[in-house]
């Protein structure tokens, strides 16, 4: 892989959401208290009165920022992914996605690469909570840039409540600015014909890493994308399901209910063929540094690759 510079999620949501601030006078933003640590601070030193910190206090927050949507404002809203997603699950699901709000919201801090936060920080069951949510949009980039693409993708989507995941780490930033961002739509990354790896969010980079591992087996990996969990790029699915006949997943988040259930779903209503899963194993996280961790739950190229091999066994 060639040489890539390190960037947080967050610092490419609030790039993206500034960007969308200046062309669009109806955003405005509302802050937990964590303003810098959720990249909004690039909006509130700009915006100042268009910017409002709630406190401590996230169920308040999607009540105030449906308020602001049926009033013809874009409220943007962003604390912890475990906090956003989590804590305000009821008040999400009945103020924004019953009425079908546009409100943004935006998930950091998730995943296990939290580190030493532990356990109540690592949020890795949002994905599985926003997906069922009718009416609700999840997006999951894969860096900062895409992040800073999908927050904008976001506020111009103009429709319905949407949630995107990123994290707060610096990780391999490899999307380029220019780069066609469509919700609902997975990108090919790198062409196979032996096996389908799919990932979202950091595992992207991770999933190409054992792409390349593979090669020198000379196995060929098709890599996809999915950066959106809902709606689902079916088709980029089913293609690969069909044209490779094995798919791998890789996700932060628990293995149940986010993009490997996402991706089941599709496959065996469609093209089913054989899947194998790269995600926490039904367990909370611990305290750690954050490396250290995704090492211990495999979520790395190295699993990737052991599990495409093990796929790749049955299917000979």
């Amino acid at each position: 892989m060639k040489n890539v510079t390190l960037k947080a999620g967050k610092t490419g949501f609030g790039e993206g959401l500034l960007e969308a601030a200046q062309k669009y006078r109806e955003v405005v933003g509302l802050g937990a208290d964590i303003t810098t640590s959720t990249g909004m601070n690039l909006f509130a030193n700009t915006f100042p009165t268009r910017f409002f910190s709630m406190g401590i206090a996230e169920q308040n927050c999607i009540g105030v920022a449906a308020g602001m949507a049926l009033a013809g404002k874009i409220p943007v809203f962003s604390t912890y992914g475990v906090f956003a997603a989590l804590r305000s699950a009821d008040h999400i699901r009945i103020s924004l996605c019953y009425n079908n709000l546009h409100v943004i919201i935006g998930g950091a801090h998730a995943g296990i690469s939290v580190g030493p936060d532990g356990a109540t920080h690592q949020a890795l069951e949002d994905l599985a909570v926003m997906r069922v949510m009718p009416n609700m949009t999840v997006i999951s980039p894969c860096d900062a840039t895409q992040t800073h693409l999908a927050t904008v993708a976001a506020i111009e989507l103009n429709s319905g409540p949407v949630y995107i995941r990123f994290g707060r780490e610096p990780v391999p930033d490899f999307t380029l600015l220019d780069q066609d961002f469509k919700i609902g739509k997975g990108q090919l990354l790198r062409e196979g014909s032996d096996v389908s790896l799919i990932a979202t969010g950091h595992l992207v980079w991770e999933a190409l890493l054992a792409a390349e591992k593979l090669e020198q087996q000379g196995i060929k990996a098709r890599v996809i994308n999915l950066h959106t969990i809902k709606p689902i790029d079916e088709e980029i699915i089913q293609t690969a399901a069909r044209e490779t006949g094995l798919i791998v997943t890789a996700e932060e988040h628990q293995i149940t209910g986010g993009l490997g259930s996402a991706v089941a779903d599709v496959v065996v209503r469609n093209q089913p063929v054989p899947m194998a899963f790269v995600g926490m194993p039904d367990r909370f996280g611990e305290s750690g540094q954050p490396r250290e961790l995704m090492e211990k739950y495999g979520l790395t190229a190295q699993n990737i690759f052991h599990k495409a091999i093990e796929l790749i066994k049955l299917k000979k």
